[in-house]
C-alpha cells in the first residue's frame, strides 16, 4: 500500500477514534450518577426518586417498617418507587393513610417494575392514588417526556380515586443541578411538559420540587402557580418558604423516616374533590 494512503487511512481512523471519544464523554448524564447520587443509593438509571437529596441515608428503607413519625396537619399519605418493592398496603391504610404516590416513569426509557403492585394494591385498600414522573429535562423535550409517561401509567381519570400526575422536577442525580439547562429553557421545559400533560389528560399535573432547586434553576415566575398544584420536599417543621407564585402547598413531603411521608392540605373531601376535578 502506497505510503500517502497508509498515512491517510491512519488519519482517518485516528478522526474516527476521536470522534468516538468526544461522543462517549459528551453521552447523555444520566448514564453516569454523581458521587453524591451514589452516596444516597442510586447507581444506575431509573433508581431516582422523589426527595432522594433531601434523604439522609439514602433509599434504604422498607415499607414494612412502620415506625410511627409525627405528621403535620392533614390527610396523611406515601409516595413509593421501585427502592420499595411489593408494598403491605393493608398495614399502611391501618396506619392511616389515605393517598399514595407511585413511580410510574423515568425520562423516557425506564418504567418501573413495582408500578403494578403499588398503583393497584393501593387502589385496592381504598386510598386515593396517582403516579409521578421523574424529569430528566436535558435528554427530551417536555412534551415527548408527558406523552411517555401517560402512555406509561400516568393518565387520570375523573373517578374520584385518581390524582392527577405529578412532574417531579428537582435536583439532578445525574449531572449538574439544573441538567446543562438556562432559567429560560427549564421554564419552556416545564411548560411543554405541563401543555401537552393537558392535552393527553384534560388537566395539569401536579409539581413537585423544593424551594432551592426551583429558584435556582426556573427562578421566580409566577405563572405556573396558575396552572399547577404545588408538591413540596422540605424535611423539616414547617414546609417553609415556598417558591414564588404558590401561596400554599397542596402536598407537602416533610420526611423520609420510615418511608417518605407526605401530607394533603385539607380534610380527604377536599382530596376525593381534587382527584375528580
Amino acid at each position: 500500500m502506497p505510503r500517502t494512503t497508509t498515512v491517510a487511512a491512519a488519519l482517518l481512523a485516528a478522526t474516527a477514534l476521536a470522534a468516538s471519544a468526544a461522543t462517549a464523554s459528551a453521552a447523555p448524564t444520566q448514564d453516569r450518577p454523581t458521587p453524591e447520587a451514589r452516596a444516597a443509593g442510586i447507581t444506575e438509571p431509573g433508581q431516582a426518586q422523589m426527595g432522594w437529596k433531601e434523604k439522609a441515608t439514602g433509599p434504604s428503607k422498607s415499607s414494612s417498617d412502620t415506625t410511627a413519625v409525627t405528621a403535620p396537619s392533614g390527610v396523611k399519605g406515601i409516595d413509593v418507587s421501585n427502592w420499595q418493592g411489593s408494598v403491605d398496603w393493608t398495614a399502611q391504610w391501618n396506619l392511616g393513610k389515605r393517598f399514595a404516590y407511585v413511580k410510574a416513569t423515568e425520562g423516557t426509557g425506564y418504567t418501573s417494575p413495582s408500578f403494578a403492585q403499588q398503583y393497584n394494591g393501593s387502589y385496592n385498600v381504598g386510598m386515593v392514588r396517582g403516579s409521578y414522573h421523574f424529569a430528566l429535562p436535558n435528554t427530551s423535550s417536555g412534551a415527548t417526556q408527558a406523552n411517555y409517561f401517560v402512555d406509561h401509567g400516568g393518565g387520570w381519570s375523573a373517578d374520584g380515586k385518581t390524582l392527577p400526575g405529578v412532574l417531579d422536577v428537582e435536583w439532578n442525580p445525574y449531572g449538574s443541578t439544573c441538567f446543562g439547562l438556562t432559567q429560560a429553557s427549564m421554564k419552556t421545559w416545564i411548560n411543554s411538559f405541563l401543555s401537552q400533560y393537558k392535552a393527553r389528560t384534560g388537566r395539569y399535573p401536579v409539581i413537585y420540587t423544593n424551594t432551592y432547586w426551583w429558584n435556582q434553576c426556573v427562578g421566580h415566575d409566577t405563572t405556573f402557580a396558575a396552572k399547577s398544584p404545588l408538591w413540596i420536599a422540605r424535611y423539616s417543621s414547617s414546609a417553609g418558604t415556598l417558591p414564588s407564585g404558590w401561596g400554599t402547598y397542596s402536598f407537602w413531603q416533610y420526611s423520609d423516616s420510615p418511608i417518605d411521608q407526605n401530607v394533603w392540605n385539607g380534610s380527604l373531601d377536599r382530596l376525593r374533590y381534587f382527584a375528580k376535578n
